[in-house]
């Protein structure tokens, strides 16, 4: 009984092989291009693009001077940063909303604001990337992402030492 229900798709099995292995027969398929797959192969247009040139102008000083504002804006964060430390430390273990805390709080706050000429200088150097990009304007690129990945470095940094400083001090 059981060799008659193995028989049939054993035999459909052998059937189905043997029709496989005669369609090859001495040569398999070419596996070579046919011309009608040619017909439809366009080469891409060549686009030139031109290096950018040198910074215009008008853009060389407002580079200089969102520079001039993130060095200022590091000096500033530095001078701050040794009293918010002191404030942070002074305020270990005291509670929530109590004059050590509320101190802290203030010095972080005044850590932060005393980076706002960075950052209102790197939102400038984006709006003006933004600004370059929707003219299709390449010229000065190379100055313009220079001088965003070094102020991009200088707010890393910062956020840095306030997550580091506000962490320091407990949360309701």
């Amino acid at each position: 009984m059981r060799i008659r229900l193995l028989a049939p798709p054993a035999l459909a099995l052998s059937l189905s092989l043997s029709g496989c292995a005669a369609a090859q027969g001495g040569a398999a398929p070419s596996l070579a291009k046919r011309p009608v797959e040619g017909q439809f192969d366009v080469a891409p247009p060549t686009v030139v693009v031109a290096p950018p040139g040198p910074l215009p102008a008008d853009l060389a000083g407002r580079l200089a001077r969102w520079e001039a504002d993130a060095t200022a804006a590091q000096q500033a964060f530095a001078a701050e940063r040794t009293p918010t430390v002191e404030a942070v430390a002074a305020a270990q273990g005291a509670a929530i909303a109590s004059e050590r805390w509320v101190v802290a709080q203030q010095a972080v706050s005044r850590l932060v604001a005393a980076r706002a000429p960075l950052t209102a200088a790197l939102a400038d150097i984006d709006r003006l990337y933004l600004e370059r990009r929707i003219e299709e304007a390449v010229d000065g690129l190379p100055e313009i992402f220079a001088l965003r990945e070094r102020l991009t470095e200088l707010a890393s940094a910062q956020d840095a030492v306030v997550a580091a400083l506000s962490s320091e001090l407990p949360e309701e």
